[in-house]
């Protein structure tokens, strides 16, 4: 594992324990060039998956980039990280078990919209925002009216 402060190629696992959740590795470790400690995850991987973007460029899946959405979304709100880490956990679970190695990008954020929606309003609200490109405060009010309805009164095709 190469090093992220001088990129050195040698480097020691010091220690090596499950996530909280068991979906996952953690690797303390040290650089044996300059002495820096970092974090590294493993984590089973079903199939390679790539992300087929809007104008049809397609790019290989990002779990990390994942995550920081939905942490840009969660950010100064009283939402456990082991929660968002389990939301984010089940949507790679979901996209690997599918079948298919190509995965819309209008899929990876429907799923994280449903995700945050059942863990924070406020951070849904936020996700929904940037995924749904708003460019007016109606556009939030319409959101904010889906929310207010109780879910078992929606409509279908909400």
């Amino acid at each position: 594992m190469r090093c992220p402060y001088c990129a050195g190629e040698d480097t020691q696992v010091k220690d090596s324990r499950p996530t909280e959740d068991n979906t996952a590795i953690r690797r303390r470790r040290v650089c044996n060039t300059c002495a820096g400690r970092f974090t590294t995850f493993e984590r089973v991987q079903l199939r390679e998956l790539f992300v087929v973007k809007r104008s049809g460029r397609r790019v290989p899946f990002d779990r990390e980039k994942l995550a920081r959405s939905v942490e840009t979304a969660v950010r100064k709100r009283p939402v456990e990280p082991e929660r968002i880490e389990r939301m984010i956990s089940g949507i790679v679970r979901q996209l690997e078990s599918s079948g298919e190695s190509d995965v819309t990008a209008e899929t990876i954020g429907n799923h994280v919209m449903e995700g945050l929606k059942g863990i924070d309003d406020v951070a849904y609200v936020r996700f929904a925002s940037v995924y749904k490109n708003f460019r007016e405060a109606k556009d939030f009010e319409a959101l904010l009216d889906e929310l207010s309805v109780p879910h078992d009164s929606r409509p279908d095709d909400l």
